[in-house]
């Protein structure tokens, strides 16, 4: 079984116009449309069995809307699942967050997700906190956005610091970071998050960024992510049990994705905890 744990879409009406601006602001390419539809292609071409999709709340009035979308979809997926599993969104600012999480939570939404850079909080403020505590008490998976962004330089507001800063003073929560631990603070992830239990996607951090036409502002240099021996080097720190396959489709080639971690020089054990066993056990599928 193989589970993108990290994949996002938009509605159909506005697609184009959110990958636009933000390839706008990330200058990487796209390799889909951003449509529930195009996801689904896209997973069938690369043999992916199922797409955990992964909102982002901008805006402290957006968590209705979008959890209401959430939970037609979640509805719809009980039924007709395609391979689709919709988390919700819940921004810091919102003052019903905490009933935004407890609908999701008793409707079966498995989890959420949450962007410091985006939403503009640090993670260890005490308004994540409170999620943070919630989602564990509800039982619902956090996953945030981790390390620097692609569209946002100079945005600190999820350093590998301020992860594990969270993590000390929240209760116990499957927090699932992005990026394998940090965007390109990798070191940083190797220094600080190994003891912290939590666990780690793949996500936008294996071979090289995909620039758009303009190249700007990368270098070749900075073109690199982690190299497959890099990589390699923080799964066997953290344990392959602790690792989650995620593409952040539609910002990469989900087949090219699944290809590189075939690669790699790991056990076919560990390859298959990646790919989709560790994402099976946590998201509780049979």
């Amino acid at each position: 079984m193989v589970i993108d744990f990290h994949t996002h879409t938009f509605p159909e009406s506005i697609a184009d116009r959110a990958l636009s601006k933000l390839r706008s602001l990330c200058h990487t390419r796209t390799f889909s449309d951003g449509t529930v539809d195009s996801l689904r292609s896209t997973a069938d071409e690369a043999g992916i069995d199922f797409s955990v999709v992964l909102p982002v709340a901008t805006g402290a009035r957006q968590d209705a809307h979008i959890n209401d979308s959430v939970l037609r979809a979640h509805e719809a997926e009980e039924t007709d699942p395609r391979g689709v599993i919709s988390f919700g969104a819940v921004h810091p600012d919102d003052p019903d967050w905490k009933s935004e999480l407890t609908r999701l939570a008793r409707a079966g939404v498995r989890g959420i997700k949450i962007h410091p850079p985006y939403q503009e909080v640090p993670l260890d403020d005490p308004r994540y906190l409170r999620i943070l505590n919630a989602a564990g008490e509800l039982g619902l998976i956090v996953v945030t956005h981790a390390g620097l962004d692609v569209g946002l330089p100079g945005h600190e507001e999820s350093t590998v610091e301020k992860i594990a800063s969270a993590v000390r003073q929240a209760g116990p929560v499957r927090l699932v970071c992005a990026h394998m631990g940090g965007w390109r603070c990798w070191r940083e992830v190797c220094d600080l998050l190994p003891d912290t239990g939590v666990m780690l996607d793949t996500s936008f951090s294996l071979g090289r960024l995909a620039p758009t036409e303009d190249g700007y502002p990368w270098t070749e240099e900075g073109l690199n992510m982690l190299s497959p021996e890099d990589f390699c080097g923080i799964v066997n720190l953290f344990g392959a049990d602790r690792i989650l396959f995620g593409t952040d489709s539609p910002w990469t080639d989900r087949k090219a994705e699944v290809e590189a971690i075939r690669r790699l020089p790991l056990s076919e054990e560990q390859k298959d905890l990646i790919l989709g066993e560790n994402a099976r056990r946590l998201l509780g599928l049979s």
